[in-house]
C-alpha cells in the first residue's frame, strides 16, 4: 500500500468513538463509510452510512475493515469482509464465542490470504509500554511476582453497565471473557507466556448473566506468579475509574513498579522508602491513555512502512486458549497446565 489507506468500520455503539476518531487523526487513512443496523447511529458518525455490511462493502471497496461489535456479530461481519476481498481485518477483542471459532475464523483469513489483527489495545496503553521498558532493562532484578487488582466500580445495581453497554448484563462469562482477557495478553506481553492457571471466580451482582468477581494466578517462566484480582462491584482511587481500571504492582528482588488508577508509574528500590517517577499522571481525556490511537497507529504503519504488527490473530489464539482454561480451572477447582488440551 502506498496511497491512502481506505477504511470502513462496522459498529457504531458506545466504544466505537474512540475508534472513529483515532482513525480520522492518522494521515494516510481515509474513512469512506460506517455500518450499524442502527442507521442514526451509522449516521452520527457523519461518515456515508449503511445498514447493509454487503453494500457497505460493495459501495466504498475499503482495505481495511474495523470490526466494532460484540462477540456475538464478529464472526459474520469477518466473514463478509473475506467474501469482499478487504486485505486487512481489524477485530474488537473479545475475538468470537469460541475457541473453536476463532480458531476457524483465523484459518478462513489465512485461506484468503487476509491479515486480521485482533484489536487488543491494554499492551499499547503508556503505562505498561514503560513497565515493559522497566522490566527488559533489568531495574527490578529478578522479578518474582506481579499483581493487578481491577476495580473499575461499575458493577452494582440493578442498572449496572445499561448506560454504556448493555449486553454486558447478558453475557454468561463475564469478567474473564470481556476484561481479564485484557491481562492475560497484558502479562504476557510483560511475562511471556503463561504455563498454567488457577482461577476461582463468583457471581457478585444477581442481575448479571456470568461472573463479575474472582483470582487467576498465573504461572509464568522463571518461577514468576501473576494475580488477577478482579472485583467490578468495587473501585480504586481515580479521578476517572477506567484509565487504569485498577492498580498494579510488579514486584522484583531490587525494586517494586507501581502502577496507580491516575496512570503514574513509580519505582521504589529494595530496601528504600523514597519512588523515583517513571512516568507522569496521565491527562488523556478519552480511553486508556490514548491506546486505541496507539494500537490503530501501529497497524497504519505495519501496512505502510512494514513495520511488524502485534496482535495477529494466529498469535492471539493463545489468549482465548488461556481464557479457556481459566474457565476450566474455575469449574474443576484445579489448576490446569497450558497445552494439556
Amino acid at each position: 500500500m502506498n496511497g491512502q489507506i481506505r477504511v470502513a468500520c462496522v459498529g457504531a455503539g458506545y466504544f466505537s468513538r474512540f475508534h472513529y476518531g483515532s482513525w480520522a487523526r492518522i494521515g494516510r487513512v481515509s474513512l469512506v463509510g460506517a455500518c450499524d443496523r442502527d442507521l442514526a447511529k451509522a449516521e452520527a458518525t457523519g461518515l456515508p452510512a449503511y445498514t447493509d455490511l454487503d453494500a457497505m462493502l460493495a459501495e466504498t471497496r475499503p482495505d481495511l475493515l474495523d470490526v466494532i461489535l460484540p462477540p456475538v456479530a464478529q464472526a459474520e461481519a469477518i466473514r463478509a469482509a473475506l467474501t469482499a476481498g478487504v486485505q486487512t481485518i481489524v477485530c474488537q477483542k473479545p475475538f468470537g464465542l469460541s475457541l473453536a471459532e476463532a480458531r476457524i475464523l483465523t484459518a478462513e483469513a489465512e485461506a484468503a490470504g487476509t491479515l486480521l489483527i485482533i484489536h487488543e489495545n491494554f499492551r499499547f496503553q503508556p503505562w505498561y509500554k514503560v513497565i515493559k521498558q522497566a522490566l527488559r532493562g533489568g531495574m527490578l532484578g529478578r522479578v518474582l511476582q506481579a499483581t493487578f487488582r481491577l476495580r473499575p466500580g461499575d458493577g452494582q445495581g440493578p442498572a449496572a453497565y445499561l448506560d454504556r453497554q448493555p449486553y454486558f448484563q447478558q453475557m454468561e462469562r463475564f469478567l474473564v471473557h470481556e476484561t481479564a482477557v485484557h491481562w492475560i495478553d497484558t502479562f504476557r506481553y510483560l511475562l511471556g507466556e503463561p504455563r498454567a492457571v488457577y482461577a476461582d471466580l463468583r457471581k457478585v451482582n444477581p442481575v448479571i448473566a456470568g461472573e463479575d468477581a474472582g483470582y487467576i494466578l498465573f504461572d509464568h517462566s522463571d518461577g514468576v506468579r501473576a494475580l488477577f484480582d478482579g472485583n467490578r462491584s468495587l473501585d480504586h482511587d481515580a479521578d476517572n475509574k477506567r484509565r487504569t481500571m485498577g492498580e498494579a504492582w510488579f514486584e522484583g528482588t531490587e525494586g517494586t513498579l507501581r502502577l496507580t488508577g491516575d496512570g503514574m508509574v513509580r519505582l521504589r528500590r529494595f530496601n528504600c522508602r523514597r519512588e523515583t517517577v517513571l512516568l507522569e499522571a496521565d491527562t488523556w481525556e478519552g480511553f486508556g491513555g490514548d491506546c486505541v490511537h496507539a494500537l490503530q497507529a501501529h497497524v497504519i504503519s505495519g501496512l505502510l512502512a512494514k513495520t511488524p504488527i502485534e496482535n495477529r490473530a494466529r498469535d492471539y489464539l493463545s489468549v482465548i486458549e488461556t481464557e479457556e482454561a481459566i474457565y476450566r480451572s474455575a469449574r474443576e477447582g484445579r489448576k490446569i497446565t497450558l497445552g494439556t488440551g
